[in-house]
């Protein structure tokens, strides 16, 4: 089985301002993250906005970061939605265009393991030849008991796991016996996930702070956890200066200031208030955003 590793943006989606899917801007983007040395792409997934979006979109977007890509990096699809059906759809797309992997959310209101169990089995078999994995961010399931669960699906592989327990999270790692992927889905403890063991990391801010994350990934591999704890502080002081604002709203203006116009965000969040703006670079400005981006 395939596996993962190394600082993976959770890729954003830009937006025209006729709020369709920017292709022009998501093919510099893709390049310009590329250039930053990422372990590869994790696309539609929650930054992406992919659960806003129509099946024919996240084809679109797949379709595009792939053709651009060229096989550069690995890329994984994020193919989560409700419906199981369509999440077949995009995992059967997924592996006809090229994908290296794909991925889904728990979807809401599937509430017990065993309806869980066949939602995954039906992208396994849709597209049987990618590694899937799962993108846990609590749940209405017990994780690791869950994850035991999907192991007997041929094709299964890990998961994005996004959360703070660090002990949850090397059971899920123990669990699948050096054969899974699992990556760091909590941008503000991928240091301590490092440690713990993590194959990787893939997370919102990496499409703005790649480096510093690939850094951290660097300084616990070599053993210099100082350093990896120093980054960790830094990148989380501008987690918490875009949460405090609205994280997509504000994730929105930090790529327009990179070149990168996205667009708005989609429902149900909403664009930065223009008086917030300006308040949002000083701040941002003031913890040393800019340095990080330019690691």
């Amino acid at each position: 089985m395939t596996t993962f590793s190394g600082a993976w943006p959770a890729l954003v989606t830009p937006f025209t301002e006729h709020n369709q899917v920017n292709v022009p801007v998501l093919r510099k983007l893709t390049d310009y993250l590329i250039g930053k040395q990422i372990g590869g792409f994790y696309v539609c997934g929650s930054t992406g906005e992919g659960i806003y979006m129509s099946v024919a979109e996240r084809k679109l977007v797949l379709e595009t970061v792939i053709e651009q890509n060229n096989g550069r990096v690995p890329v994984i699809a994020h193919v989560g939605t409700v419906a199981a059906g369509d999440a077949a759809e995009l995992a059967q797309h997924a592996q006809q265009v090229g994908a290296d992997g794909v991925a889904s959310i728990i979807p809401p209101l599937y509430t017990s393991v065993a309806g869980i169990h066949g939602y995954y089995a039906g992208i396994a078999t849709a597209a049987p030849a990618l590694p899937l994995l799962t993108y846990i961010f609590g749940g209405p399931a017990d994780a690791v008991a869950l994850m035991r669960s999907l192991s007997d699906i041929s094709t299964f592989a890990g998961s994005k796991y996004t959360g703070p327990n660090m002990f949850e999270f090397r059971r899920i790692l123990d669990l699948g016996e050096g054969k899974w992927t699992v990556f760091s889905g909590m941008d503000e403890q991928c240091v301590f996930a490092a440690m713990f063991g993590a194959s990787g990391s893939i997370g919102s801010s990496l499409n703005y702070h790649p480096g510093a994350y690939r850094e951290i990934g660097q300084a616990v591999a070599s053993g210099t956890f100082a350093r990896g704890i120093e980054l960790q502080l830094q990148v989380n002081q501008t987690t918490a200066i875009m949460m405090n604002v609205g994280f997509m709203s504000a994730l929105k203006e930090v790529m327009r200031w990179l070149d990168f116009d996205c667009g708005h965000p989609r429902l149900p969040n909403l664009p930065l208030a223009p008086e917030k703006i300006a308040q949002l670079r000083e701040d941002l400005a003031a913890v040393g955003f800019f340095d990080l981006v330019a690691l």
